[in-house]
């Protein structure tokens, strides 16, 4: 039996996979607080095309992303995140650059085409152990949630003292520190995961599709990035007419951000502890409709303007949090990898559906339109997610068998899953191996070797 802790080569890969992570996320979020009061000075900028330049990056990670994880499988992870890297130095030096708005939407355009997220979970994949590889994920998902409240603080403030260009100068510099990272601190890959683990097949992704509750968090994560990234096209504008410099707003959303990690802490222990985990999903939806609906009538005060941001993240982050884990919960034991592969893709096209319906509102309308349309974002998915049901909490494991034929690999898939705390069994016989869901607290790891014909 393997050690509980993770061993050397997992911790230098957990920490240095994530700080790429973290560094090429704060590159794309930095942008979303700051284009719309520092980027008026662009040729041929308008609304329309603020909400462009900043959802762009999505149109193009959501397409890429899959095919990326692909490439990564045939060419190796390494070369495949180093030239995504460079590609996504590449769209902020276009970016940092530009005289027009529209150079600046080609740059992020750019800057989402250096789609490795899915290549850097594989690599993280590759270099964990089957049981230890959870705790690794955990680690990146954490430095991922907190690179996006880092923008929201670091973003304001670097665009007060150098501008829209000021920002994209930092983000290719932390693109380049990531290849750096990337080929001087993160370890060689020895071995190679179960596709279960790492990217999205297209057989998989038909399968999934036809899952309601997988698609309902698919659709979730997609409408909740809609309205944050709708949010910020109108409402830095919509601060500075209240009477808060953009140089100040740093002072706003940093409070208001750090009070909302904290008081997401109390839901998320209710959730887990109290087993209400749906009910307080379905609460954070209706604090979304409410803070943004709020948002459109209270919009003329900054005040005003905090508590609803305070509301409306404290939603955000519970949401955020908690649907890559339900998604995980939900996937069939061995396409975690594909779901997650969609659910990414999701959630970066509804980036850029965001920044298009919050340009289109904010070119023809104003900004309290804009947050109305957020709001009735939110109650749609409010609908959607009603009949959602959430799995049994439950461990994804894989093991090795030795599998003669599709006939052995059917009997053994039925006896695994009459195990004690076995919820359900698939057995891959090309890839000589079990993927199974668990309760852990049931489950006998030895016993189900012994079937697989390990010991």
């Amino acid at each position: 039996m393997s050690s509980a802790a993770l061993n050397q080569l997992e911790k230098r890969a957990a920490i240095s996979l994530a700080s790429v992570f973290a560094f090429r996320m704060l590159g794309l979020f930095m942008l979303m607080p700051v284009l719309a009061v520092y980027g008026q000075h662009y040729q041929d900028v308008s609304p329309l095309w603020i909400g462009i330049a900043i959802g762009a990056y999505g149109l193009t990670q959501a397409l890429l992303q899959i095919p990326m994880g692909w490439l990564s499988d045939r060419l190796g992870r390494k070369p495949v995140i180093v030239g995504g890297l460079c590609v996504f130095a590449l769209g902020s030096v276009i970016a940092a650059m530009a005289e027009s708005i529209h150079w600046v939407a080609v740059g992020r355009a750019l800057q989402g085409m250096g789609a490795i997220a899915s290549a850097l979970l594989a690599l993280a994949a590759d270099l964990s152990r089957d049981e230890q590889r959870p705790k690794v994920m955990a680690v990146i998902g954490m430095c991922i949630g907190m690179s996006f409240a880092v923008a929201m603080l670091l973003g304001p403030m670097v665009a007060a003292s150098f501008g829209v260009t000021g920002v994209f100068w930092l983000t290719a510099a932390l693109a380049l520190l990531g290849i750096g990272i990337i080929l001087f601190l993160v370890p060689n890959a020895v071995s190679r995961a179960p596709k279960g683990d790492t990217v999205a097949s297209i057989s998989a992704i038909k399968q999934l599709i036809r899952d309601g509750q997988l698609i309902r968090l698919d659709f979730g994560v997609l409408l909740l990035h809609l309205t944050m990234t709708t949010l910020f096209v109108s409402l830095p504008g919509q601060l500075i007419k209240d009477g808060l410099a953009a140089e100040s707003h740093w002072k706003l959303y940093i409070p208001v951000f750090l009070l909302a990690f904290v008081l997401m802490a109390p839901m998320m222990v209710i959730a887990i502890k109290k087993q209400q985990e749906r009910a307080v999903f379905l609460l954070c939806i209706s604090l979304l409709v409410l803070s943004t609906g709020l948002l459109s009538m209270l919009a003329t005060n900054v005040w005003a303007i905090a508590g609803c941001l305070l509301i409306y993240f404290i939603a955000f982050n519970f949401l955020e949090a908690t649907m890559p884990a339900l998604v995980s919960r939900l996937a069939p034991a061995a396409q975690k990898g594909a779901a997650m592969g969609i659910f990414s893709s999701g959630q970066f096209f509804g980036a850029f559906l965001g920044g298009m319906l919050g340009g289109v509102l904010a070119q023809y309308f104003n900004a309290q339109m804009v947050f109305a349309a957020s709001a009735m974002v939110g109650l749609i998915w409010l609908l959607i997610a009603w009949g959602m049901q959430i799995p049994q909490r439950s461990k994804v494991i894989n093991i090795l068998a030795d599998i003669a034929n599709d006939k052995a690999a059917q009997e053994l898939a039925a006896k695994l899953v009459a195990l004690p705390g076995v919820l359900e069994a698939t057995v891959v016989n090309e890839e000589n191996r079990c993927y199974l869901k668990v309760d852990e607290k049931e489950f006998d790891l030895n016993a189900a070797r012994q079937l697989a014909g390990l010991s």
